[in-house]
């Protein structure tokens, strides 16, 4: 008996040490996370719920203070900040980051991504994270992948219930080529403009319309300023969440662990938060006075046909053998 207490006792201060090795491990740390969108937006509570964790598991070693609607800045600002060391983290659409690596352009290809649950297998698979390693020779480290979810057209002049509807219309587009082909290739105008910009822009009429999933609609009050709504779901955007690369490289094994399961562990809970809220957001946004198309099977086809020239014509510039993985982790997604 008496030798089984000695045991036990030994066992108990060995775990008590190795907690205590555990904690030493962290050091003393306070990160900036960033993100334009607004609070409440299931990015920020993914934050929130990534600094909970980190602080947590670190014991208060690493604080994470949270930035939600552009308090650092817009998109962009965020991508230098990350770059230089000035802003330890953010999160943002994928597709922006076509500004350091080209072939990031393919997750603002229209139509390519058929459900959430094929986006789930591309990005957090091989594919995605091949992507991510492109960044590091930018000063960026992606290490998780959440969304932002599938796009739909707003506008305060007319309902779209054909894509001939969209011709005329003058839409802000996230600032990259890409964007501003597909507008042009439905004979409608594309006006590129930091999101921060975007509700005033709808306001005073800079801009007729413009494009983003249910949840950003909401969240950003667009109903106020906009009359009409087409569930049109022609883009689906991952988002990145990405660590300055300055950062990184003065982690231990064990701080880039805890980055990398606290990012995934709040990537899940982002992605069903966000998933959850979209029949309310849409029901509270039809509250709000927005009035609801959907296209029918023939006019998405329409919409498809008109964009494959687009996506023929950046397919060059993302590269065939980005494409090529692409296609193949679509195709093993579907399986």
């Amino acid at each position: 008996m008496k030798r089984l207490f000695v045991k036990s006792v030994i066992a108990a201060v060995a775990l008590v040490a190795a907690g205590v090795a555990s904690a030493q491990n962290y050091s003393e740390r306070t990160i900036k996370f960033g993100t334009q969108n607004a609070a409440g937006h299931s990015i920020v509570q993914g934050m929130e719920r990534f600094k909970s964790i980190v602080e947590a598991k670190s014991g208060g070693k690493i604080k994470v203070n949270v930035f939600p609607a552009a308090q650092l800045g817009n998109d962009q600002f965020h991508v230098s900040g990350v770059q230089g060391g000035t802003i330890e983290m953010a999160v943002m659409n994928s597709g922006i980051l076509a500004s350091q690596v080209p072939a990031f352009a393919i997750y603002d290809f229209p139509f390519m991504f058929e459900s959430e649950a094929v986006a789930d297998k591309i990005v957090d698979g091989p594919f995605g994270k091949k992507m991510h390693t492109r960044l590091e020779e930018k000063g960026i480290v992606g290490i998780a992948y959440w969304e932002l979810g599938f796009r739909n057209m707003t506008n305060s002049k007319k309902p779209l219930n054909k894509v001939e509807d969209i011709a005329g219309l003058k839409l802000r587009v996230i600032p990259n080529a890409i964007n501003l082909d597909w507008v042009k290739a439905l004979d409608a105008n594309p006006t590129p403009l930091p999101f921060p910009e975007l509700y005033g822009a709808l306001e005073n009429k800079a801009v007729d319309g413009q494009e983003n999933p249910i949840p950003t609609i909401k969240g950003n009050k667009f109903a106020e300023v906009q009359k009409h709504l087409a569930l049109t779901k022609h883009v689906y955007n991952p988002q990145s969440v990405m660590v300055s690369k300055k950062l990184w490289d003065s982690l231990n094994a064990d701080e880039k662990k805890l980055f990398n399961d606290a990012a995934a562990e709040a990537g899940v809970f982002q992605r069903k938060t966000n998933r959850d809220a979209l029949a309310k957001d849409l029901a509270d946004l039809k509250t709000a006075g927005m009035l609801v198309t959907e296209f029918p099977p023939t006019e998405t086809a329409k919409f498809v046909e008109k964009m494959k020239p687009v996506i023929a014509k950046h397919a060059a510039t993302v590269g065939a053998d980005v494409v090529n993985e692409f296609i193949a982790a679509s195709a093993a997604a579907k399986r």
